[in-house]
């Protein structure tokens, strides 16, 4: 069986509902308060690992309880924890999570632990990422070691998918060492350059990836699908309707999905399809983790088409 690394964040979701996201100098009744597991690195691990793969997870945790019992569910997911550090005199990372009536989500995040996932923290691993058949990382953990990690895995022919999120712009050094990106349109602007509205426009932003080295383009559209795009072939494939109740870990859900498609030796559209119905699942859901669905989940919401 393929293995999957996937290095990035855990924070624990402080999550509110909100008619609409608050306004300067706004005071909102919010309802629905909890916390739940969250962190993009560990809700695509988390993905990854309930729809079938097996994950090895590179981050780090607080010396808290929230982050013990994270772990802890980690471990029931399936998922390898041991290269999950914990960090003395630190607290897990947090995310406080305004979920508007539409659905719509506003995120504000304090790193803590996820902060301390450095170069040096990181070559502690050199074999997870080595022995891995992809690597999956997002940009909520400090970049000199992804780009690290990066390099790494490309030496030893381990495929690099990163998604780029939270948006910021991002250096040609490490660009050039990523097989596959996954940008939403917002992500895939600031990279670019090019606005996203269209399929034309789409093609354009893929364009200045491919120039930069990187194989395989995915930009998430939203309700309208995703594009996809390797440099010689594009299109839209769209996603599945449903009625969004919040799309807290969405796109992690299809990130998780679309890699462990992959593994299993899955084509790139086959791989988008079963990864938009994890997402469409999700999206039905409260909450980070709490919303990311089964492989049998998966399957059933497919074959029931």
């Amino acid at each position: 069986m393929k293995t999957l690394t996937v290095l990035g964040s855990i924070n624990a979701d402080h999550v509110i509902s909100v008619p609409h996201f608050v306004t300067p100098g706004e005071t909102l009744t919010g309802s629905n308060y909890h916390i739940a597991y969250g962190g993009k690195g560990a809700n695509q691990a988390v993905a990854a690992a309930r729809l079938g793969a097996k994950v090895n997870f590179i981050a780090c945790i607080g010396d808290d309880d929230i982050g013990k019992t994270m772990k802890q569910a980690f471990e029931q997911d399936g998922i390898d924890t041991s290269a999950i550090t914990t960090i003395k005199n630190e607290m897990t990372g947090i995310a406080m999570i305004q979920v508007a009536q539409s659905g719509e989500n506003s995120i504000v995040i304090a790193a803590g632990a996820n902060r301390h996932l450095d170069q040096a923290l990181m070559a502690n691993f050199t074999q997870e990422i080595q022995q891995a058949d992809c690597l999956l990382m997002q940009l909520e953990t400090p970049l000199p070691a992804i780009i690290e990690a990066a390099k790494l895995a490309q030496q030893h022919h381990t495929k690099v998918v990163l998604n780029p999120a939270p948006a910021q712009q991002l250096p040609d050094e490490l660009l050039q060492h990523i097989d596959i990106i996954t940008p939403n349109e917002t992500e895939a602007e600031i990279l670019t350059g090019i606005k996203v509205t269209d399929e034309k426009s789409a093609v354009e932003s893929a364009n200045v990836f491919h120039q930069k080295g990187i194989k395989t383009v995915l930009i998430t559209l939203g309700s309208k699908g995703v594009f996809y795009s390797d440099g010689t072939h594009s299109k839209i494939v769209p996603g599945f309707r449903v009625q969004a109740q919040d799309t807290t870990a969405a796109g992690d859900t299809f990130n998780g999905a679309f890699v462990t498609a992959l593994l299993e030796n899955k084509s790139v559209d086959e791989a988008i399809h079963f990864a938009h119905a994890a997402a469409a699942i999700s999206v039905t859901r409260q909450g980070a983790q709490p919303s990311i669905p089964t492989r049998k989940e998966t399957l059933a919401f497919l074959t029931a088409l």
